[in-house]
Parts: C-alpha cells; structure tokens; sequence
C-alpha cells in the first residue's frame, strides 16, 4: 500500500482545501497521471499520482481542509481497477466485500456525526484545541464558521449568554448574522471559495493595517491613441500582439517609479524594503475571483514584450492555470476598472505593496485648449492609492502627475526606456 500525501505546495502555503478528486475508489491510477485539485489561497494546484495501482480509499473528501504532509488517501500498488471478475473469485471474496461494507458503514457514521464546518472554522479550531461538536452556530445549515469558532473561544460567548438570560421571555431575540433570509422569499446559499475567502481576508487586512489614501488625476489619452492607430498593425504583423493601452501605462509607471522609488518599496517591521527591481501586477478578473499575474522585470521589456506578457498571464487566469510563481513578488500594481465602464474608484492596495494605479473608462469631454478654444478630447481618469506610512502626499500626487505627463506625451517613454 502506498500513502498519498500532501506534498509542499509552495513557500508559506501549509494548507489547502481539497477541491475535487478526479478519482474514485477502485479506479486504475498511473505514476503521473491527476489524482485531485487541491484550492489553495492563491491558485488551484493538481496534484500527480506517485504511485501505479488502484485508488484504494480516501480520508479526506472534497471541502476539507488539508496540511502539507498528510495522508489523504491510500493506493494498493497490487490492486486491479474494479470490472469484471470470475465467477469462481466472486465467492471467495465473499468475506472480504463484507468487511469492505463494514468498513464502508464505519466511516458513513464517522462522517454523519462530523460537524459541517468551513475551511477556516477548521483551521482556528486546531490551533485553539476547539472541539467542534460543542461550538454552537447559527446558522440554519448547521455550518460552523470561524466566527462561531472565535464566539465560542472568547469572552463573547459568555456575554452574549449572559445579556440573553437577563432579558425577558416575551422580549425578541436579536437577529443572529445569518437570518437574513426573508421567510417565504426564494434563496440560494453559495459557498465561499479558499481564494475569495482570501481575497476578502487580504483586503480588509489592508485597510486595516495601511494608512491608505488616495489621489486624483485626469490624462489626456489623444496621443496615445493617435499611436496606437498609428502603428497598431504593423505592431501586430511584428510581434503577432496587439499594442494596447496596457503596454503604455506599465512603461509610463516604471518610469514614474524610477523617479519616486518609495512607491515601489514595502514595509517590514521598523524597516523600508527599497526594491530596485520593478516586477509590475496586472490585476485580472478570473472566474473565481480578482487574481494579480506579475509582469517580472517590466523595465527590461519593450512594448511587444509587455502586451506579449500581458497576454499569456491573462489566459493563464482565464483558464484557471496560473502558477504561484505567477502571483509572487510583485512591487507595484495596476488595475484597469474601464475595461468594465468604471469612470472613477480608489483601488485598494495589494499589500504589502505600498501603491496600485487605477485606469478607468476613456470618456469625450469637453477640455479647455486655451483661454478661448474648447475641444472634445478622450479623457481618463485615473487615481493612485498609496500607503502614507511611508509614501507622503507630495510625492505621490508628483508620481501620478508624472504618469500623466508621460501618457500625454508618449513618445518619451521611449527615451525613459
């Protein structure tokens, strides 16, 4: 028999959330071949077979949550798939299906006195040494959450049960977090996944612990455009790319950070990381969830090799198959909200990186040319949300009138490199 464990995922990731196991007991399984899709926090990893032979039990189902280092399952190296077998071996295995089916009722009773719980109740369990059968949840499911995890475990729990038996009887009860739901109104409860849990975790940590803020700009996108129009299709019959809006504003960025290095820099502890490399996050929406693919060395790519990189990383996200390698160790982020019509937002920081520059819709308005002359001219917006512990207000409203300046007038961006 041959234990299938939880191999290293990646660095700093421990666990994961078991997604879906391609194979079922008794299936045939080859050295190599995808036995399971593993959901971390960042990306979806299949894990490989290790072993010839049949997929002889699992322990672990689809929802649990896994560590590195755990056996998940067990492969008999010596089995055959499940199929026909000779008459003459069907009563001799007789003894040996009925402690199958023993077994099989065992671990269906284990199962239906295991509480339902989420990944993340799971996980706060373990390292409080909570049992969860005595957590008491709201919910009408029966799920326990990490928030019934922390009530139980904390001073809360008594509060609450203490506030509750001074009331009166006749008094109403306080509406628990998750009776939302309207009575005889249609519903439908859709759970989390690992990465969206994550994303909304990141995020408000963030604005937690950074003093973020956010400055406005406006750019006149006339001779960008005029470019593009320009040189769009010998660009592509080149480079087999198409030169888009995201190439000019990646190199007009670098530049911007050349000058204003703070904003690519990060915190860590009493000390600024000062990065002099400039690996730029491109923020993407992928089915699951907003996913930031870096674009590594931008300041060494010229526009062909940006929308190239650009490209790739996108389908990667489209089809669920981005690396960790593909999401790690960006300085600097851009997000675009105009490829969905946005007109105007601060973005949120993608720590712990200290800026993220927002692009939104390309809009006609009418622009003051002179003292006399008013001219319609495609108009961004754009806004730049920046850590104040280490990025003052000058600096930054300087960084994001840069990119302006750049933008305005792109032919400098092939000077600045």
């Amino acid at each position: 028999m041959a234990e299938i464990k939880v191999p290293e995922l990646a660095e700093s990731i421990t666990e994961g959330t078991i997604a879906q196991w391609l194979k079922q007991p008794g299936d045939a399984v080859e050295k190599g071949e995808y036995l399971l899709e593993v959901e971390t926090d960042k990306v979806n990893v299949e894990l490989t077979a290790e072993f010839s032979g049949v997929l002889k039990e699992l322990h672990k189902e689809s929802g649990d949550t896994v560590q590195v280092g755990e056996t998940i399952g067990v492969i008999d190296e010596s089995g055959e798939a499940s199929g026909f077998q000779p008459e003459e071996n069907k009563e001799a295995q007789k003894p040996h299906a009925a402690e199958q089916q023993h077994e099989v009722e065992a671990k269906a009773e284990e199962k239906k006195q295991r509480p339902i719980a989420s990944p993340s109740a799971r996980k706060l369990a373990r390292e409080r040494g909570i049992d969860l059968q005595q957590v008491q949840t709201a919910d009408p499911l029966g799920r326990v959450r990490k928030q019934d995890v922390e009530a139980f475990s904390g001073q809360d729990a008594i509060k609450q049960v203490q506030a509750e038996s001074a009331k009166p009887a006749a008094a109403p009860k306080a509406a628990a977090p998750a009776q939302a739901d309207v009575p005889g109104k249609p519903v439908e409860r859709i759970k989390m996944s690992r990465r969206r849990q994550t994303i909304a975790n990141r995020l408000v940590e963030v604005q937690q612990t950074a003093a973020m803020l956010t400055t406005f700009n406006e750019v006149d996108m006339t001779a960008v455009m005029e470019v593009r129009k320009r040189r769009k299709d010998k660009f592509y019959e080149q480079h087999d790319v198409r030169l888009g809006f995201m190439s000019f504003f990646t190199k007009a960025v670098v530049a911007a950070l050349k000058q204003f290095p703070l904003l690519n820099a990060e915190i860590q502890g009493n000390e600024i990381i000062m990065k002099k490399f400039y690996d730029i996050g491109i923020a993407v929406s992928a089915p699951e969830g907003l996913v930031v693919p870096v674009v590594r060395d931008a300041d060494r790519l010229n526009f062909a090799g940006i929308e190239g990189e650009i490209l790739d990383l996108a389908k990667k996200a489209r089809d669920n198959k981005l690396s960790l390698s593909d999401l790690q160790g960006g300085t600097f982020t851009i997000t675009n909200g105009g490829v969905f019509g946005s007109l105007l937002s601060t973005p949120i920081l993608n720590g712990p990186q200290v800026g993220i520059l927002g692009m939104h819709k390309i809009q006609l308005r009418p622009v003051a040319i002179d003292e006399e002359r008013m001219e319609n001219r495609p108009m961004m917006y754009i806004a730049l949300s920046y850590d104040h512990r280490i990025v003052d207000g000058k600096e930054a409203v300087s960084f994001l009138a840069t990119v302006k300046e750049l933008l305005e007038d792109p032919e400098t961006l092939l000077l600045e490199g």
